[in-house]
Protein backbone atom coordinates (compact mmCIF):
# COMPACT_ATOMS: atom_id res chain seq x y z
CA UNK A 1 0.00 0.00 0.00
CA UNK A 2 2.83 2.25 0.87
CA UNK A 3 4.33 1.61 -2.66
CA UNK A 4 1.19 2.29 -4.59
CA UNK A 5 0.52 5.52 -2.54
CA UNK A 6 3.95 6.87 -3.60
CA UNK A 7 3.30 6.33 -6.76
CA UNK A 8 -0.02 7.85 -6.73
CA UNK A 9 2.00 10.94 -5.32
CA UNK A 10 4.44 10.99 -7.91
CA UNK A 11 1.88 10.48 -10.46
CA UNK A 12 0.00 13.52 -9.37
CA UNK A 13 3.06 16.08 -9.02
CA UNK A 14 4.05 15.40 -12.68
CA UNK A 15 -0.26 15.28 -14.16
CA UNK A 16 -0.58 18.82 -12.18
CA UNK A 17 2.03 19.92 -14.87
CA UNK A 18 1.05 18.31 -17.48
CA UNK A 19 -2.74 19.44 -16.64
CA UNK A 20 -1.30 23.20 -16.99
CA UNK A 21 0.28 22.86 -20.65
CA UNK A 22 -2.74 20.98 -21.69
CA UNK A 23 -4.53 23.92 -20.78
CA UNK A 24 -3.21 26.09 -23.12
CA UNK A 25 -3.70 23.50 -25.69
CA UNK A 26 -7.35 23.14 -24.98
CA UNK A 27 -8.15 27.04 -24.33
CA UNK A 28 -6.49 27.97 -27.83
CA UNK A 29 -8.39 24.58 -29.58
CA UNK A 30 -12.09 25.23 -27.98
CA UNK A 31 -11.94 28.95 -29.48
CA UNK A 32 -9.81 28.79 -33.16
CA UNK A 33 -10.02 24.97 -33.38
CA UNK A 34 -5.86 25.49 -33.84
CA UNK A 35 -3.79 22.20 -32.01
CA UNK A 36 -0.94 24.88 -31.53
CA UNK A 37 2.29 22.48 -31.20
CA UNK A 38 4.54 25.10 -30.23
CA UNK A 39 3.10 25.46 -26.94
CA UNK A 40 5.26 22.87 -25.28
CA UNK A 41 8.50 24.89 -26.34
CA UNK A 42 6.94 28.12 -25.10
CA UNK A 43 7.31 25.85 -21.59
CA UNK A 44 10.92 25.51 -22.47
CA UNK A 45 11.59 28.96 -22.78
CA UNK A 46 9.95 29.68 -19.31
CA UNK A 47 12.62 26.95 -18.09
CA UNK A 48 15.57 27.88 -19.85
CA UNK A 49 14.99 32.11 -18.98
CA UNK A 50 14.21 30.78 -15.20
CA UNK A 51 17.04 28.43 -15.07
CA UNK A 52 19.40 31.15 -16.37
CA UNK A 53 18.02 33.84 -14.16
CA UNK A 54 18.34 31.61 -11.06
CA UNK A 55 21.97 30.51 -11.39
CA UNK A 56 23.05 34.28 -12.33
CA UNK A 57 21.11 35.20 -9.19
CA UNK A 58 22.66 32.75 -7.09
CA UNK A 59 26.07 33.39 -8.11
CA UNK A 60 26.15 37.12 -7.53
CA UNK A 61 24.54 39.07 -5.19
CA UNK A 62 21.72 37.13 -4.37
CA UNK A 63 23.17 34.35 -3.02
CA UNK A 64 21.61 33.69 0.11
CA UNK A 65 18.17 34.96 -0.78
CA UNK A 66 15.05 33.17 0.34
CA UNK A 67 13.49 30.21 -2.50
CA UNK A 68 10.33 32.96 -2.43
CA UNK A 69 12.32 35.33 -3.98
CA UNK A 70 14.58 33.68 -6.36
CA UNK A 71 11.03 31.93 -7.31
CA UNK A 72 8.99 35.09 -7.70
CA UNK A 73 12.03 36.88 -9.61
CA UNK A 74 12.23 33.91 -12.20
CA UNK A 75 8.09 33.89 -12.55
CA UNK A 76 8.48 37.89 -12.94
CA UNK A 77 10.60 37.55 -15.97
CA UNK A 78 9.93 34.17 -17.30
CA UNK A 79 5.85 34.57 -17.52
CA UNK A 80 6.29 38.33 -19.56
CA UNK A 81 8.48 36.97 -21.94
CA UNK A 82 6.41 33.75 -22.44
CA UNK A 83 3.56 35.48 -23.06
CA UNK A 84 5.09 38.31 -25.25
CA UNK A 85 5.97 35.05 -27.95
CA UNK A 86 2.78 33.71 -27.43
CA UNK A 87 1.29 36.55 -28.63
CA UNK A 88 3.64 37.13 -31.54
CA UNK A 89 3.06 33.54 -32.59
CA UNK A 90 -0.83 34.00 -32.62
CA UNK A 91 -0.37 37.63 -34.52
CA UNK A 92 1.99 37.07 -36.99
CA UNK A 93 1.99 33.03 -37.51
CA UNK A 94 -1.58 32.11 -36.57
CA UNK A 95 -3.74 35.30 -37.27
CA UNK A 96 -2.77 35.61 -41.17
CA UNK A 97 -4.26 31.47 -41.44
CA UNK A 98 -7.12 31.90 -39.42
CA UNK A 99 -9.71 31.02 -42.77
CA UNK A 100 -7.14 28.65 -44.15
CA UNK A 101 -7.50 24.80 -44.05
CA UNK A 102 -6.67 23.49 -40.90
CA UNK A 103 -3.92 21.34 -42.12
CA UNK A 104 -2.23 24.69 -43.29
CA UNK A 105 -2.40 26.36 -39.96
CA UNK A 106 -1.37 22.94 -37.89
CA UNK A 107 2.07 23.05 -40.27
CA UNK A 108 2.45 26.40 -39.32
CA UNK A 109 2.40 25.30 -35.65
CA UNK A 110 5.00 22.76 -36.17
CA UNK A 111 7.11 25.24 -37.83
CA UNK A 112 7.39 27.59 -35.22
CA UNK A 113 8.02 25.05 -32.46
CA UNK A 114 11.13 24.23 -35.03
CA UNK A 115 12.48 28.01 -35.20
CA UNK A 116 11.89 28.48 -31.39
CA UNK A 117 14.17 25.23 -30.78
CA UNK A 118 16.69 26.63 -33.11
CA UNK A 119 16.50 29.78 -31.58
CA UNK A 120 16.89 28.19 -28.08
CA UNK A 121 19.56 26.05 -29.61
CA UNK A 122 21.64 29.11 -30.31
CA UNK A 123 21.18 31.36 -27.41
CA UNK A 124 21.76 28.55 -24.39
CA UNK A 125 23.24 26.27 -26.54
CA UNK A 126 23.08 22.31 -26.84
CA UNK A 127 24.07 21.38 -23.05
CA UNK A 128 21.90 21.25 -20.10
CA UNK A 129 21.38 23.57 -17.80
CA UNK A 130 21.17 22.60 -14.23
CA UNK A 131 19.11 24.38 -12.19
CA UNK A 132 20.07 25.02 -8.55
CA UNK A 133 19.03 23.41 -5.63
CA UNK A 134 17.08 26.56 -3.70
CA UNK A 135 14.40 24.34 -2.23
CA UNK A 136 15.35 22.05 0.71
CA UNK A 137 14.65 18.20 0.15
CA UNK A 138 12.18 18.30 2.88
CA UNK A 139 10.30 14.88 3.36
CA UNK A 140 7.08 14.52 4.62
CA UNK A 141 5.77 11.21 5.39
CA UNK A 142 2.29 10.32 5.07
CA UNK A 143 1.36 6.59 5.83
CA UNK A 144 4.49 5.13 4.65
CA UNK A 145 5.05 7.31 1.43
CA UNK A 146 6.95 10.59 1.24
CA UNK A 147 6.45 14.08 -0.31
CA UNK A 148 8.57 16.53 -0.73
CA UNK A 149 7.71 20.33 -0.09
CA UNK A 150 8.60 20.77 -3.49
CA UNK A 151 6.03 18.13 -4.72
CA UNK A 152 3.80 19.85 -2.44
CA UNK A 153 4.12 23.35 -4.03
CA UNK A 154 3.34 22.21 -7.11
CA UNK A 155 0.62 20.15 -6.57
CA UNK A 156 -1.25 22.72 -4.77
CA UNK A 157 0.08 25.51 -6.88
CA UNK A 158 -1.16 24.12 -9.82
CA UNK A 159 -5.14 23.51 -8.24
CA UNK A 160 -5.04 27.16 -6.79
CA UNK A 161 -3.77 28.29 -10.46
CA UNK A 162 -6.50 25.91 -12.40
CA UNK A 163 -9.40 26.72 -9.89
CA UNK A 164 -8.30 30.49 -10.95
CA UNK A 165 -8.39 30.00 -14.54
CA UNK A 166 -12.08 28.07 -14.45
CA UNK A 167 -13.21 31.26 -12.12
CA UNK A 168 -11.52 33.55 -15.06
CA UNK A 169 -13.50 31.93 -17.74
CA UNK A 170 -17.03 31.56 -15.91
CA UNK A 171 -17.24 34.71 -14.03
CA UNK A 172 -15.77 37.59 -15.71
CA UNK A 173 -16.57 39.00 -19.04
CA UNK A 174 -13.58 37.75 -20.88
CA UNK A 175 -14.49 34.27 -19.70
CA UNK A 176 -17.79 35.42 -21.22
CA UNK A 177 -16.59 36.70 -24.37
CA UNK A 178 -13.98 33.45 -24.94
CA UNK A 179 -16.96 31.18 -24.69
CA UNK A 180 -19.18 33.16 -26.81
CA UNK A 181 -16.22 33.34 -29.35
CA UNK A 182 -15.67 29.20 -28.61
CA UNK A 183 -19.64 28.70 -29.76
CA UNK A 184 -19.69 30.73 -32.64
CA UNK A 185 -16.79 33.66 -33.93
CA UNK A 186 -19.23 35.47 -36.13
CA UNK A 187 -22.15 35.98 -33.67
CA UNK A 188 -19.81 36.92 -30.93
CA UNK A 189 -18.68 39.56 -33.80
CA UNK A 190 -22.23 40.62 -34.07
CA UNK A 191 -22.74 40.84 -30.47
CA UNK A 192 -19.55 43.23 -30.09
CA UNK A 193 -17.10 40.53 -29.10
CA UNK A 194 -13.43 41.87 -30.33
CA UNK A 195 -12.78 38.29 -32.06
CA UNK A 196 -8.74 39.13 -31.77
CA UNK A 197 -8.72 40.55 -28.51
CA UNK A 198 -9.76 37.39 -27.28
CA UNK A 199 -7.97 35.11 -29.62
CA UNK A 200 -5.06 37.13 -28.20
CA UNK A 201 -5.92 36.71 -24.80
CA UNK A 202 -6.29 33.03 -24.85
CA UNK A 203 -2.58 32.40 -26.60
CA UNK A 204 -1.07 34.89 -23.64
CA UNK A 205 -2.80 33.28 -20.87
CA UNK A 206 -2.13 29.95 -22.34
CA UNK A 207 1.59 31.08 -22.53
CA UNK A 208 1.30 32.60 -18.98
CA UNK A 209 0.44 28.75 -17.65
CA UNK A 210 3.60 27.48 -19.80
CA UNK A 211 5.79 29.39 -17.99
CA UNK A 212 4.50 28.80 -14.53
CA UNK A 213 4.80 24.67 -15.74
CA UNK A 214 8.51 25.34 -17.00
CA UNK A 215 9.81 26.18 -13.72
CA UNK A 216 8.07 23.68 -12.02
CA UNK A 217 9.90 21.43 -14.50
CA UNK A 218 13.09 22.58 -14.27
CA UNK A 219 12.76 23.02 -9.93
CA UNK A 220 11.29 19.09 -10.06
CA UNK A 221 13.95 17.74 -12.21
CA UNK A 222 16.63 19.75 -11.67
CA UNK A 223 17.80 20.02 -15.62
CA UNK A 224 16.77 21.86 -18.84
CA UNK A 225 17.91 21.84 -22.45
CA UNK A 226 15.89 22.91 -25.61
CA UNK A 227 14.71 19.97 -26.60
CA UNK A 228 12.91 19.28 -23.21
CA UNK A 229 9.50 21.07 -24.43
CA UNK A 230 8.96 18.34 -27.49
CA UNK A 231 8.12 15.54 -25.53
CA UNK A 232 6.54 17.46 -22.32
CA UNK A 233 4.24 19.23 -25.44
CA UNK A 234 3.19 15.98 -26.91
CA UNK A 235 2.14 14.14 -23.20
CA UNK A 236 0.36 17.39 -22.42
CA UNK A 237 -1.52 17.11 -25.51
CA UNK A 238 -2.22 13.65 -24.83
CA UNK A 239 -3.75 14.32 -21.95
CA UNK A 240 -6.00 17.21 -23.43
CA UNK A 241 -7.18 14.60 -25.64
CA UNK A 242 -8.00 12.31 -22.82
CA UNK A 243 -9.80 14.54 -20.77
CA UNK A 244 -11.55 15.91 -23.98
CA UNK A 245 -10.08 18.50 -25.88
CA UNK A 246 -11.82 21.77 -25.68
CA UNK A 247 -12.86 21.08 -22.31
CA UNK A 248 -11.08 23.21 -19.36
CA UNK A 249 -12.06 20.29 -16.67
CA UNK A 250 -11.58 17.28 -18.87
CA UNK A 251 -7.41 19.06 -19.71
CA UNK A 252 -7.21 18.92 -15.72
CA UNK A 253 -8.79 15.57 -15.46
CA UNK A 254 -6.38 14.22 -18.13
CA UNK A 255 -3.42 15.72 -17.28
CA UNK A 256 -3.65 14.23 -13.59
CA UNK A 257 -4.93 10.95 -14.70
CA UNK A 258 -1.97 10.84 -17.28
CA UNK A 259 0.86 11.36 -14.64
CA UNK A 260 -0.71 8.38 -12.58
CA UNK A 261 -0.80 6.29 -15.64
CA UNK A 262 2.74 6.92 -16.14
CA UNK A 263 4.02 6.82 -12.50
CA UNK A 264 1.92 3.31 -12.16
CA UNK A 265 2.91 2.17 -15.64
CA UNK A 266 6.61 2.67 -14.74
CA UNK A 267 6.30 1.44 -11.46
CA UNK A 268 4.31 -1.62 -11.38
CA UNK A 269 4.56 -2.78 -15.11
CA UNK A 270 8.19 -2.44 -15.19
CA UNK A 271 8.21 -5.32 -11.59
CA UNK A 272 5.89 -7.31 -13.55
CA UNK A 273 8.30 -7.05 -16.43
CA UNK A 274 11.99 -7.52 -14.89
CA UNK A 275 12.35 -3.90 -15.79
CA UNK A 276 12.18 -4.44 -19.29
CA UNK A 277 9.52 -1.97 -19.34
CA UNK A 278 10.35 0.11 -16.89
CA UNK A 279 10.96 3.84 -16.09
CA UNK A 280 13.48 4.66 -18.78
CA UNK A 281 9.75 3.07 -21.31
CA UNK A 282 7.40 5.52 -19.33
CA UNK A 283 7.02 7.60 -22.26
CA UNK A 284 5.35 4.04 -23.95
CA UNK A 285 2.30 4.39 -21.70
CA UNK A 286 1.17 8.03 -22.49
CA UNK A 287 1.22 7.56 -26.17
CA UNK A 288 -0.71 3.48 -25.81
CA UNK A 289 -3.14 5.58 -23.81
CA UNK A 290 -3.41 8.49 -26.93
CA UNK A 291 -4.18 5.25 -28.69
CA UNK A 292 -6.92 3.64 -27.11
CA UNK A 293 -8.19 7.19 -26.74
CA UNK A 294 -8.46 7.64 -30.02
CA UNK A 295 -9.94 4.33 -31.00
CA UNK A 296 -12.16 4.09 -28.33
CA UNK A 297 -13.68 7.53 -27.37
CA UNK A 298 -11.99 10.24 -29.25
CA UNK A 299 -13.93 12.71 -28.14
CA UNK A 300 -12.03 12.46 -24.40
CA UNK A 301 -13.15 12.00 -21.22
CA UNK A 302 -15.06 14.59 -20.93
CA UNK A 303 -16.25 15.55 -24.52
CA UNK A 304 -19.42 16.04 -26.39
CA UNK A 305 -19.94 14.20 -29.30
CA UNK A 306 -20.33 15.83 -31.70
CA UNK A 307 -21.78 15.12 -35.26
CA UNK A 308 -20.75 16.58 -39.12
CA UNK A 309 -24.32 18.34 -40.13
CA UNK A 310 -24.79 17.19 -43.81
Amino acid sequence: MDILLQQLINGVTVGSVYALVALGYTMVYGIIGLINFAHGDVVMVGAMLATTLVISLVGGAWAGASPVILLAAALAVAIPFCMGLGWLAERYAYRPLRRAPRLTALITAIGVSIIIQNVAMMVWGRNYLSFPRIIEPTVHEFLGARMTTLQLVIVFGSLLIMAGLLAVVHRTRLGTAMRATAQNQEVAGLMGVNINTVISAAFLIGSALAAVAGIMVVSYYGVAQYTMGFMLGLKAFTAAVLGGIGNLGGAMLGGLLLGIIESLGAGYIGDLTGGVFGSNYQDVFSFIVLILVLVFRPSGLMGERVGDRA
